[in-house]
């Protein structure tokens, strides 16, 4: 069954292998459980109908993504878009959690339309090869630099950042920190002896190795500064939290607001979907080979079908905008190739609503170090950037040096396009530039002036 649905075979893999990375995918993004209430809370909205929401449409988008388009990638609501939505749209606006929800919808209707109509497609295919790869290593460089902070052993400072005093602090944030760095090795020791599941098996024994040092006291909880138990504890959840939020976007009676702000909005949203939703597509496929030869995805449509329909659903039943995730790497490393990896990670996160204490344990130090194993695996594709080629590589170098600094990839992508334009149309090689790009180059500009 497996073979005819999702060609295992033909994709040089099998049901062992999709599981693994099916699990391993799911392991670095359960912590979308619990930052996503933590977060969308703060627009009012209930933390446990959240965290359900959450599973449910992260379940629907990797069962959408594996059914329609036989891709290893994973969907969940996206950081970033949940704090614009939280933090701008409910907080500085003033508007309601119902206003955002609905937002969400649209833009999700939006995306339908544009995926079914080839715009979606367009765009990707427009982008170039070299900067795809820039892409690719940019994603690999911000992943890696997420899981530093995941791990806190990079820290604020009047430099910006600055490695963490692990001393300080010892039995929370350092010991934390230390306990990424294990866990890193741990990793990288199993992937170099090239044994299965190395991600997997770094994440289960850097959350083992916490349990026992809470167990002796070297690890000690301090909730009001983040720090929670790391033993599973099913007190004061509630299954049926989910009736607060389902289908809220369509209360009328709560929604209230100006037409221009709700266009600006709209659009903030969709702007950042689509390239972070493209950025990821073309990182991962990168990684895992399935770019061809001009740097074209197959199947592009209907991957970004199910990342519109995601989205969609995921604002009916109350949560920001769901988007493929760049954790979905993580998986691809472990040799997911086709849909079956998504349905695994679909199903967990199906499962992780009734075993959500469980899964929302695992602590951010025991998933950072495979997130930064992940961004030297993605980094490789620099290689393939021709550096002789000066107006395709110096875009492609802006786009990677501004993901992980600007913290965002539709930020990165936005320089890489923009600066693309400017520096072929400069220096005489206007027949490069295909119109699309122009338009994209102009739509991000007006983006910076405007939103």
């Amino acid at each position: 069954m497996f073979e005819k649905q999702f060609k295992l075979t033909e994709n040089h893999t099998n049901v062992r292998t999709e599981a693994v990375a099916g699990i391993t995918t799911f392991m670095t993004m359960a912590y979308i459980l619990a930052v996503n209430p933590s977060i969308l809370s703060e627009s009012g909205m209930d933390s446990n109908a959240i965290l359900i929401a959450t599973a449910l449409a992260s379940f629907i988008g990797c069962i959408c993504m594996a059914l329609l388009a036989n891709y290893p990638f994973a969907l969940a609501p996206g950081l970033g878009l949940n704090a614009y939505f939280a933090y701008t749209v409910c907080g500085i606006m003033g508007y309601s959690w119902q206003f955002a929800l609905l937002a969400v919808f649209i833009e999700g209707l939006i995306f339908i339309v544009l995926s079914l109509t080839n715009v979606r497609e367009a765009i990707f295919n427009a982008i170039p090869l070299q900067l795809k790869r820039g892409v690719s290593v940019g994603i690999g460089l911000f992943v890696a630099f997420i899981g530093l902070q995941n791990a806190n052993l990079v820290v604020d400072s009047s430099t910006l950042v600055s490695v963490v005093d692990f001393t300080t602090n010892f039995h929370t944030v350092g010991i934390g920190a230390l306990l990424a760095v294990i866990g890193l090795m741990i990793i990288a020791i199993l992937y170099v002896k090239n044994i299965k599941g190395s991600i997997l098996i770094g994440i289960l024994a850097t959350w083992i190795l916490g349990i026992i040092c809470q167990l002796t006291g070297i690890y000690q909880i301090d909730v009001e500064s983040g720090f929670y138990s790391l033993i599973p504890s099913w007190a004061n959840f509630d299954i049926t939290a989910i009736r607060l939020t389902f289908g809220q976007c369509f209360n009328l009676a709560e929604i209230d607001f100006n037409i221009v702000d709700f266009i600006v909005i709209i659009c903030s949203f969709l702007f950042v979907d689509m390239f972070d939703t493209l950025g990821t597509l073309i990182g991962v496929a990168n990684k895992a080979d399935m770019l061809d030869e001009n740097g074209k995805l197959s199947r592009i449509k209907q991957a970004l079908l199910a990342d519109a329909i995601a989205t969609s659903a995921g604002a009916v039943l109350g949560t920001s905008t769901t988007t493929t995730f760049v954790e979905s790497s993580s998986g691809v490393a472990e040799g997911g190739r086709t849909g079956l990896s998504s349905i695994v990670t679909g199903f967990l996160f199906l499962l992780a609503i009734f075993f959500a204490p469980v899964f929302t344990t695992i602590p951010s130090f025991a998933t950072a170090p495979a997130l930064m194993f992940v961004g030297f695996l993605m980094i490789s594709a620099i290689a393939e950037i021709d550096f002789n080629e000066l107006t395709e590589a110096i875009p492609a170098y802006l786009c990677l040096l501004c993901m992980p600094l600007m913290y965002s990839i539709s930020e990165g992508i936005a320089v890489g396009i923009i600066s693309y334009v400017v520096i072929n149309l400069a220096c005489g090689k206007a027949k490069k530039i295909t119109p699309l790009m122009y338009v994209l180059a102009v739509l991000f500009v007006l983006k910076y002036i405007f939103l």
